[in-house]
């Protein structure tokens, strides 16, 4: 009889060994993807400041400072262009800069146009604690507009904004421009963490993405519906422009077309077949070429 009980005491006692275990396991899981999530959501709101230097010989530059609204002093290029009628401002994605714009200056300027470049807040040259995923950068992409003006109080101007950028300039409308391009924007930015989430950590995205999403908000202090793209687009008061690779995965094509499907008229869509998240220019220069130079000779004075 007394065996049966040790036995059955030693049983009970490894059932309860291995219950904590797995209570410990979870915990330290838990604790494994809260750590994960809290680093991602540090890299993703990080600055991304670093040299950009004064740009190359064979643009006439005219380096500025802008001071924006959001705080920041805003790194800033104009490039004038003789005889021009208009203005096109430069906006640059998540983690670029001036520099990540410059094939896009060289080929407009070579279309006759006048060129602002800036680096957004947090971004190359431009001060920021933290980069806010569009909050403050639509800030700064309305004292570009602004600084384009006030050049060229007579020109037209057009914004031409990659991920980040386009975002900003969709969240900052109406800007009161003549003409917008949208290149590679995500319709929300719950969408676009889960869609870079997806990519980098495949099956654990579901659990770590509400994660990295839910501690945005708090850390810059506003909320999600600050941040979606989508809700604001119908406030873009000018011919839109969109465009976007088919094997985008961080900003899909179904994801596009939402984004495209809410905005107002005139609006015109572009897909770049066979290009990813990629430079829309590097991947196809003939199309990217044809299509934006359509688009502002039709919207735009001052082409050649």
């Amino acid at each position: 009889m007394k065996v049966v009980l040790d036995t059955t005491v030693r049983m009970a006692m490894r059932r309860r060994k291995l219950f904590y275990r797995l209570i410990a396991g979870s915990v330290l899981g838990v604790l494994v993807l809260v750590a994960v999530a809290w680093r991602m959501g540090s890299d993703l709101l990080a600055p991304a400041n670093h040299v950009v230097g004064s740009g190359p010989a064979d643009l006439p530059i005219e380096a500025t400072t802008l001071q924006s609204r959001s705080g920041s002093s805003i790194a800033t290029w104009y490039i004038p262009a003789e005889n021009a009628s208009a203005t096109i401002v430069l906006l640059h994605p998540i983690r670029g800069s001036r520099l990540t714009m410059l094939s896009r200056a060289k080929l407009f300027h070579r279309r006759g146009y006048a060129i602002v470049m800036i680096d957004l807040q947090a971004h190359g040259e431009s001060p920021g604690e933290y980069i806010t995923v569009g909050y403050l950068e639509r800030l700064d992409v309305a004292a570009a507009v602004a600084y384009a003006r006030s050049r060229n109080p007579s020109h037209q101007i057009g914004v031409v904004g990659r991920s980040l950028g386009g975002a900003a300039a969709v969240l900052g409308s109406p800007l009161g421009v003549d003409a917008m391009v949208l290149e590679s924007v995500y319709p929300t930015i719950e969408e676009a963490v889960q869609d870079r989430i997806a990519i980098r950590l495949g099956a654990l995205s579901p659990i770590v993405s509400p994660l990295l999403i839910r501690q945005i908000g708090p850390r810059l202090g506003i909320s999600l519906s600050q941040l979606r793209p989508i809700e604001r687009i119908a406030a873009v008061d000018c011919p839109l422009l969109v465009i976007s690779g088919d094997l985008d995965r961080h900003t899909t094509l179904a994801e596009t077309r939402r984004l495209f499907a809410a905005a107002d008229e005139p609006k015109t869509l572009q897909i770049f077949e066979d290009a990813g998240h990629v430079d829309l220019l590097a991947a196809n220069p003939t199309l990217y070429e044809s299509v934006l130079d359509e688009f502002f000779q039709r919207h735009l004075s001052g082409s050649h």
